[in-house]
């Protein structure tokens, strides 16, 4: 019996070396995968694992077994038993494993996942309950910034609804003023704005109206007609003209505090509405 149990406590110091490892890990390899169930010395051989790893398991937030089951990975891997220091690469993919194991949990992603730079380089995932002060209130993420400096200077009487419906309807006055007919200009302002409510802004709104068959032909507006009211109503995209009255539009002046008496001394404008109205002479006789 002693003979036994001395014999047992040699043979499970032989894999607690490298030397001896790479000697179990070939044998294991060279029986087939049937051996890794029926080899008694596996069972000792995980067994020394979970303690050994335990540590590194508790480390990162982990049960000492799956720390087990990396290691059980690395070691039927060729690369181990042919290294120099087969002990060093078990404990180096557990490293790798359990730090990707912690990413993959604080990311709520898969392990495979957490392993690429392109996904572990985020912070983990946190509910806005758990800061003292709620991360909206902070976050660059949640700052809307819809003015410029220049317009928000002279968006301090803004008013809400109330104002929003204001320069709706002094808008279709303006239309309406320069000669487009009430219907016309009341339909394609308001449609254009239940559009803009939809949209992530002013230039993704103006693109999608732009393709926007049915509607113009719902409104029975020529193209350029459609178009132009458009770049009136929502301001041109050119980036150019971004900060410039022609680039914010009739609908953001009129938001930001300008007057419609005050748009009716831009002659630029007034031309430009002019020029696109349908009942202009230029489109007299077309289809």
């Amino acid at each position: 019996m002693t003979t036994t149990s001395t014999q047992q406590g040699q043979r499970r110091q032989g894999f607690e070396n490298s030397e001896g490892l790479r000697t179990l890990l070939t044998r294991l390899h060279a029986q087939g995968r049937g051996a890794w169930r029926a080899d008694p010395e596996v069972t000792a051989l995980m067994r020394h694992a979970a303690e050994k790893y335990a540590a590194l398991a508790k480390k990162h937030g982990l049960d000492p077994w799956e720390a087990v089951s990396a290691a059980f990975d690395a070691m039927r891997a060729p690369s181990v038993r042919k290294a120099d220091d087969p002990w060093a690469m078990v404990t180096r993919a557990v490293q790798v494993t359990c730090i990707a194991e912690e990413r993959a949990n604080g990311l709520l992603c898969s392990v495979h996942q957490a392993r690429r730079p392109r996904f572990s380089v985020f912070h983990d995932a946190e509910r806005f309950s758990d800061r003292e002060n709620p991360l909206t209130d902070y976050h660059e993420t949640f700052r809307i910034t819809p003015f410029d400096d220049d317009d928000e200077e002279q968006a301090d009487g803004f008013d809400g609804i109330t104002s929003v419906e204001s320069a709706v309807e002094d808008a279709i006055d303006l239309f309406t003023l320069m000669g487009w007919s009430s219907t016309s200009a009341r339909g394609g302002v308001e449609y254009i704005c239940s559009r803009l409510t939809d949209s992530a802004s002013r230039q993704s709104a103006f693109e999608a109206l732009r393709r926007d068959y049915p509607a113009r032909a719902l409104l029975d507006l020529p193209s350029a007609s459609w178009l132009g009211m458009l770049r009136i109503v929502l301001g041109n995209p050119d980036p150019d003209l971004a900060h410039t009255d022609a680039g914010r539009g009739v609908l953001l002046r009129l938001l930001i505090g300008e007057s419609l008496p005050a748009l009716l001394n831009d002659d630029a404008l007034l031309a430009e509405i002019v020029m696109v109205t349908p009942e202009h002479p230029s489109r007299w006789g077309r289809g």
